[in-house]
């Protein structure tokens, strides 16, 4: 069917397809019921993502690593006091009440061992805190300031700051636990904050953090969906002045966005907090396609034509370059399945979605209610004189030193590309909006780090972790450890061999060292085990059949990149020292580590793969390799210096700016096509180049302006989230278009003309001949 056909018969039957457009999107829509949210961490990996199946292998095998800590800090600078230890008692014994809590580690209970005689006593550390005498305080301190198993993880190495550490074994449904404990824990330190407010208490752990995701998740909807509808509404109706073209574009949004989630819902979808934006992103897309069938339609009324009439010629003009642009957004878009991320590539395939649908509702819904709304537009005139004519001639004129212009802006600002670095830090993924942020800010100056390398080293046997061999090895392992400078302290099982090998040789400092022989290591750890109180056990230090001992290393402040690094140095080590103990570290924050680097190195793969694709289109459409390739000029630039940019005034990009220079270029060829486009019509038509420019500015300028003002308005919301990944995502995206737009207006138009130069300077000729 030709295009005039196709034209005509939505026109004839304008309230049929309007009917039919309407059915169809509820029909859809219906599916959102189905439709579910997560905010587990887990949904960010792949099932078989080797580090997390390594780190599920180690809660497997030792305790899940579900934690909260509280830090405890006493306003008069020590938590050596009576009054310090008694809170910190007080909250130790609350914190068993709270919901699946199954361990609770802290100052006062550390299960301090001494030797009687020939007897071992392990006991908590504080007893009674009230009634310690001065002695007894000067006891726990050098107890408690000398114990490495404790110091940087329960106290602070000044003494100021003390730790509480919860581990919860949670169901199933981790979800329905979070909330639960959070709300649990919020009121046993609000109780704590009204009975001393002398004392300041902050709290934060992993688990703290899957609540904070669950409500970044939220608050990213509920408080941006509506902010980005308003702002682009706003900016349509003053793009358009027209308040029923405005309100023909609320009702596409409706349509197009309603309709994508649907089809989500329909195909049981779980987003999570990196693709709950969905929306936002798809209601930008809505205006910023179909203002260009509603901008020519209000143009040609302005001109005398009749409705029907002024929607047929915006169709005939506009038809085939939102096709175009609809594939290469699809294209950009459909790269993010080469992310290690799921819910980046889920994201990428709704998106995709809702692109088609988008054009689909844009080719028939639209203009129906264009023909069918009493549409009134001011009277044009004449074409002449406008801003962009103005513009185009500006650009004609002075293409030279635009030219020069735009290549030392392009110098400057590929000095910023190497200033970016691969910061991912998931503690920053929250900005200082979120309780969760500050309080583990305070936790990680004070107190500890967060960040940690676990390992679990195997014996070369069932019960063989107290070979004195295995012991001298793995504490070996344990002090290359602690001489780096990026560690904060080193958990390890031989701390404990030391300390009951000095208890059983009557406390003498001298044997704090590694027993010589494994039948007396065996029996300390025998005997060490059954005086442990209840909850203290080393279930989560040694695996049930004693063939291996779990080593944990915090190190402070870290970025992917540098924990990486850190990990790699201390598998160079086991190679080169201990072959045998050879193991890959993990812990959740090296699943993240991991996939920053994975996302990238496959999105470099899907931007390339997308580029080259996008690339044969664009030649096939211009049926020009020359101009083909040409235009991918414009369509480079934008992303190099917006990360230029980036790297002079932020410098450190995460996991979602991997994804943007593939997303981003699929969105700024969309200006590219429509610029070309009507190029090429104007020089079929007999102009010369420069009028061809002149031309085409007049006829697109304002449009493209439009699409860039809408889409910059869309993406520049997500800068309003406190969840850093989206707003890095928003505001890099937005950057890259502003560059594009000048991209498009400043250099493609100099770059066609000197393409198109000696057949410019012969059409005077062949006319005269």
């Amino acid at each position: 069917m030709s295009l005039d056909r196709y034209i005509a018969l939505i026109l004839r039957h304008r309230w049929r397809v309007v009917a039919l457009a309407v059915l169809a999107m509820l029909v859809l829509a219906s599916g959102g019921r189905f439709l579910k949210v997560t905010n587990d961490y887990r949904a960010t990996f792949a099932e078989d993502n080797p580090q997390l199946v390594a780190f599920d292998g180690l809660e497997d095998t030792y305790a899940q690593s579900n934690v909260a800590l509280i830090a405890v800090a006493p306003r008069d600078g020590t938590v050596f006091t009576r009054e310090a230890l008694d809170v910190v008692a007080q909250l130790t014994e609350a914190a068993w009440q709270v919901p699946y809590s199954a361990r609770v580690d802290s100052l006062t209970n550390y299960s301090h061992s001494e030797a009687h005689g020939d007897d071992l006593t392990v006991a908590e550390l504080v007893r009674d805190a009230p009634a310690l005498t001065e002695a007894g305080l000067e006891r726990v301190r050098t107890i408690a300031m000398s114990a490495p198993d404790i110091a940087r993880r329960l106290i602070s190495d000044d003494g100021r700051i003390a730790g509480l550490v919860i581990n919860f074994t949670l169901p199933d449904d981790p979800e329905i636990a979070w909330g639960e404990v959070k709300a649990s824990l919020d009121d046993m330190l609000a109780q704590a904050r009204a009975d001393h407010p002398e004392v300041d208490f902050y709290l934060t752990g992993d688990i703290i953090m899957y609540d904070a995701f669950a409500k970044a998740s939220k608050a990213s909807f509920e408080q941006l969906v509506p902010i980005v509808l308003l702002l682009l509404l706003g900016t349509t109706a003053v793009l358009l002045r027209s308040l029923l073209g405005t309100a023909i574009m609320a009702l596409l949004i409706i349509l197009c966005t309603g309709t994508t989630l649907g089809i989500a819902g329909w195909f049981g979808v779980t987003l999570s907090s990196t693709n709950v934006v969905l929306p936002i992103i798809v209601m930008t897309f809505v205006v910023a396609y179909s203002i260009h069938i509603t901008t020519a339609t209000l143009k040609g009324l302005g001109r005398g034509l009749g409705r029907d009439e002024a929607v047929a010629a915006a169709l005939r003009k506009n038809a085939y370059p939102v096709f175009l642009t609809t594939v290469t957004t699809m294209i950009g878009f459909l790269s993010l399945n080469s992310s290690e991320s799921p819910p980046f590539q889920l994201l990428g395939n709704l998106v995709a979605v809702g692109v088609v649908c988008t054009f689909l509702y844009s080719m028939t819904f639209l203009p129906a209610m264009l023909s069918i709304l009493p549409l009134h537009a001011r009277r044009v005139e004449t074409e002449h004189g406008g801003f962009f004519d103005r513009f185009g001639e500006f650009v004609v004129t002075h293409r030279a030193l635009l030219l020069l212009f735009i290549a030392a802006a392009m110098a400057v600002l590929a000095f910023g590309l190497p200033r970016n670095k691969l910061g991912d830090d998931w503690i920053k993924y929250f900005d200082e909006s979120y309780e969760f942020r500050r309080h583990t800010d305070f936790v990680i100056e004070n107190l500890t780090s967060l960040d940690r390398l676990e390992y679990s080293l195997r014996a070369p046997c069932q019960g063989c972790i107290t070979e004195v061999d295995y012991l001298r090895t793995v504490e070996a392992f344990a002090q290359w450890y602690r001489a780096q400078p990026e560690v904060t302290y080193v958990q390890t099982f031989t701390d404990i061999m030391k300390r009951l090998n000095k208890n059983m040789n009557g406390d003498d400092p001298a044997f704090y060292r590694l027993p010589d022989n494994p039948q007396l290591a065996a029996q300390y750890l025998l005997l060490y085990e059954l005086s442990l109180p209840f909850g203290s056990d080393l279930n989560d230090r040694i695996d049930v059949s004693k063939s291996a001992t779990r080593m944990t290393v915090a190190l402070h402040g870290m970025t992917a990149w540098e924990l990486r690094q850190v990990g790699q140095r201390a598998q160079d080590w086991l190679r080169a020292n201990a072959p045998e103990l050879l193991t890959e570290e993990t812990g959740l924050s090296v699943v993240f580590a991991h996939l920053s680097k994975n996302n990238i190195d496959g999105m470099l793969r899907g931007t390339f793969i997308a580029m080259c694709i996008i690339s044969f289109i664009l030649i096939g459409v211009f049926r020009s390799l020359r101009l083909g390739l040409m235009s991918l000029v414009p369509n480079f630039l934008p992303s190099i210096m917006a990360f230029g940019v980036w790297g002079f005034f932020v410098g450190q990009v995460n996991l979602s700016a991997s994804v943007v220079t593939a997303i981003a270029f699929g969105i700024v060829v969309d200006d590219t096509i429509h610029f070309m486009t009507k190029y090429q019509k104007a020089r079929r038509d007999g102009l010369p180049s420069p009028d061809a420019v002149r031309s085409t500015f007049r006829e697109v300028g304002r449009p493209l302006w439009s699409t860039t003002a809408i889409l910059a308005a869309g993406f520049m919301v997500f800068g309003l989230s406190g969840f850093t990944n989206n707003w890095v995502f928003g505001l890099l995206i937005t950057i890259t278009i502003g560059f594009a737009l000048i991209a498009d207006f400043l250099l493609l138009p100099i770059l066609l003309m000197l393409a198109d130069r000696d057949k410019s300077q012969k059409t005077p000729a062949a006319a005269n001949a």
